[in-house]
This record gives C-alpha cells, structure tokens and sequence, in this order.
C-alpha cells in the first residue's frame, strides 16, 4: 500500500486533550511499552474519527498492524466515551440558557434491507436515531445514545428521558413537528398544512422555524466528523463512537 503525508483539519487543543487522557490511562495500566506514544495514537484516532479513514489505511501510514491499529482506536475511543457529560450534567449546564433547541439526526449505516429495525421511513434509508441538544446560538450541548432507525424522534426522546428531564428543569425547549405530543416545556409549531393555517398560526410557525434553525449548526458540527456519516462498524459501537465525537468537541470548545 502507498503512503502519502496528509492532513487532519481538528484543532491542536484536541490532539493535546486526548493524549493527556491516554497518557493518565497507560499510567493506571501499567504499561511500559507500545508501538505508538500517546500523542501518536491520540493523532491515529483523530485521523480516523475526522476523516473517516479504514484501519487498513491508517495501518499503513503510521506502520503499524491493522489489528493494532483496531484495538488503539478502540481504546482512545473508549476513553472519550467515558468522559461524555451525561444528560443531567447536560440539562445543568442548559438552566443558565433562555432556552435550548431539540432536535433528531439520523447517523446512515451499512445495512441490507432486512434489517427492519434500523430502517427510517422518514429518510428512506438505514441509520441510528441520536438525539440532540443545543444552545440559543446553535453550540452543541448534548448527544444521545443511538437508537434504530425505526424509532421516531418524539419517541427516543422519551425514552432518553428528555422531555422529563427539561420539564423537571423548566428548561424552554424549542423542536420541530416530529415532537408534537411530546409534552413538558417541549414546543412545536401549529399542526397543519400551512394554506389551512390563521394569520396568527402562520406568524408563530415562522418565529419559531426561524429559532430553531439554528440547530442545524449543531447538526453540522456533529457530522463534520465524517465517520459519521457512513457509519460501517457494528451498531453497538455507534454510541461510544458519538460520545467520542461530543468528548472532544466539548474540550476544543472550552480552551
């Protein structure tokens, strides 16, 4: 296999981040020695969280195994599961916030048509449900575990317990149509084609659509780590593979 030099767009505070993290977690292992340094297997798991790279490439670019490069990743990725806020430390650091926005993504994977659970009427295709929470200026706050694509929105917020959650906070939350019913501080536009909606009706949908738009920021900056958009790993992963991604982008964020 060739091996040119490439690039990894991803902010130097990230890079220091998770090689401190690896570094703290060698010295409770014990370990003496490895192939790669902790910066060095810091860099091979941003290369493939950001760029979406197999370990076959990433292999050969750092020279090393492919079965190395597996359980690396694996480990940095594991470690950055396990330092994602949870949803209550998440909905404290939302009540200093006006209000937040609520809104669903659906991660595609590679699945065969079978695979019913996973299939998403909604986008025609196979995926995982995350759910998300963001601040007024659309900064990602928050990410779900993943559930199959069958789920609707309304129901895998209840079921992550966020409508709870907020309501208990008396958090405002602004979403779209999907969350009708939903309940709690939840709000959804009027329901109903818009040529059959009031005057009034149709002003409210505009303010709100215009609020929550922002959201989709918060959308883009959780896929500009393309692994996740074509997701080709066991569906058991994808949860520590979104906390990961939430991980460092929380840390880049606050330095």
């Amino acid at each position: 296999m060739l091996v040119y030099p490439s690039g990894v767009d991803v902010s130097s505070s990230a890079l220091r981040f998770l090689s401190a993290k690896l570094r703290q977690r060698r010295r409770e292992l014990g370990t003496r020695w490895r192939r790669l340094s902790a910066g060095r297997q810091a860099l091979l798991t941003l290369a493939h969280l950001r760029n979406g790279h197999p370990y076959a490439q990433l292999a050969a670019g750092f020279g090393i195994g492919t079965t190395t490069a597996y359980r690396y990743i694996t480990e940095a990725v594991e470690v950055l599961a396990a330092l994602a806020p949870t949803l209550a430390e998440a909905v404290r650091a939302a009540s200093s916030k006006a209000f937040v926005l609520l809104d669903g993504t659906l991660l595609p994977i590679d699945r065969i048509a079978a695979d019913q659970p996973y299939y998403s009427g909604k986008h025609k295709r196979h995926g995982m449900n995350v759910q998300v929470l963001a601040d007024p200026f659309g900064r990602l706050l928050w990410a779900s575990p993943a559930l199959p694509g069958a789920v609707h929105d309304v129901r895998a917020a209840r079921e992550h317990g966020i409508v709870d959650a907020l309501a208990e906070a008396d958090i405002m939350c602004w979403a779209d149509k999907g969350y009708r019913g939903a309940g709690g501080t939840v709000r959804t536009p009027c329901w109903g084609r818009w040529e059959t909606l009031s005057n009034g009706q149709q002003a409210v949908n505009r303010s709100h659509a215009k609020i929550r738009a922002l959201v989709e920021q918060a959308m883009a900056t959780l896929k500009s780590w393309r692994l996740l958009r074509k997701l080709r790993c066991s569906t058991t992963r994808i949860t520590g593979l979104v906390q990961a991604v939430l991980t460092l982008h929380l840390a880049s964020s606050d330095r």
